[in-house]
């Protein structure tokens, strides 16, 4: 795959940068950015040159939220590589969620005394392993962590799940480990499709997981309906697909949403409401957000 390096230059208060940042990344991501890092100026960030949508891009630098901030950017073709390959090989430490659920890369193994002992009113210790492949969701992201996290204050014991925008597939098999019946995710990027497939097999849960690639669309060739619909991804196409997601929920079902920050959530809740949801939580990790529904 051909990449374009785009370097942005940022120019904001020093309290204000990392926010700038984290913003910034968020918003290349809607035009087609998959890899970013951090640069004393700014992000350096990377895009298949086919799916680059600069003239959105544009758009969303000029109606950048923070009013203090500027972005300026160039870009240049980058080299022909695998821009994910140093941090394939690192990997990540692992991530404890609710003292009872860990993820892990198979290299970086929990140590036990990281978690709370066992005892009768805990659940059993969950072990999640992801080997991630230029696709979204490791447990490192704090909106990873609130899906997973709200996932385990449900009773998903025999419940149908669909994971919109599955990337490695962490959300269906998290639920698959907590006792869902089945779970299956859909992907726009080819990677994470088969990324997701390959950890539902290193997860011995492939029997009950389905990767599908597509967006949205593709949910009018899945039959039947669900009983818990999550979809980690950005505002605008959360805003775009959410009555897609309701056509695909049961009676009583439960929608999780997470991948957009806390000025964001007006809009999705006016949204949700005009399909019949009913919010039901509400949760922050820093500026990210994450909210629950139900139909």
């Amino acid at each position: 795959m051909k990449y374009y390096e785009v370097n942005f230059t940022i120019e904001a208060p020093a309290e204000l940068m990392q926010d700038a940042r984290d913003i910034l990344s968020a918003l290349a991501g809607e035009a087609g950015f998959e890899t970013f890092e951090d640069t004393d100026e700014g992000v350096k960030g990377y895009v298949q040159q086919g799916l680059f949508d600069e003239a959105l891009l544009k758009a969303l630098i000029a109606d950048f939220p923070l009013p203090s901030c500027t972005v300026a950017y160039t870009v240049s073709e980058a080299e022909d590589k695998d821009w994910n390959e140093q941090w394939e090989q690192q990997g990540f430490e692992p991530i404890v969620v609710n003292d009872t659920l860990v993820i892990h890369d198979g290299r970086h193994l929990p140590q036990i005394s990281n978690l709370k002992p066992q005892t009768s009113n805990l659940k059993p210790q969950i072990s999640i392993e992801i080997d991630a492949h230029l696709a979204f969701g490791t447990g490192t992201h704090e909106t990873t962590r609130m899906m997973v996290g709200q996932l385990m204050s449900l009773d998903l014991t025999d419940k149908r799940v669909l994971d919109c925008g599955t990337g490695t597939g962490i959300l269906g098999i998290a639920a698959l480990k907590l006792g869902a019946r089945e779970a299956v995710g859909y992907d726009i990027d080819e990677w994470s499709a088969d990324n997701a497939r390959h950890n539902a097999v290193i997860n011995m849960v492939d029997g009950q997981f389905t990767s599908l690639l597509g967006d949205a669309s593709i949910l009018k060739e899945v039959s039947g309906q669900f009983d818990v619909v999550l979809a980690n991804i950005n505002r605008n196409i959360l805003l775009n697909d959410m009555e897609a997601f309701v056509g695909k929920m049961a009676p009583h079902s439960t929608l999780l949403l997470s991948g957009f920050y806390e000025q964001d959530v007006p809009l999705l809740e006016e949204k949700a409401a005009s399909l019949g949801l009913k919010k039901q939580t509400q949760q922050h990790d820093g500026d990210w957000a994450c909210l629950m529904f139900m139909r």
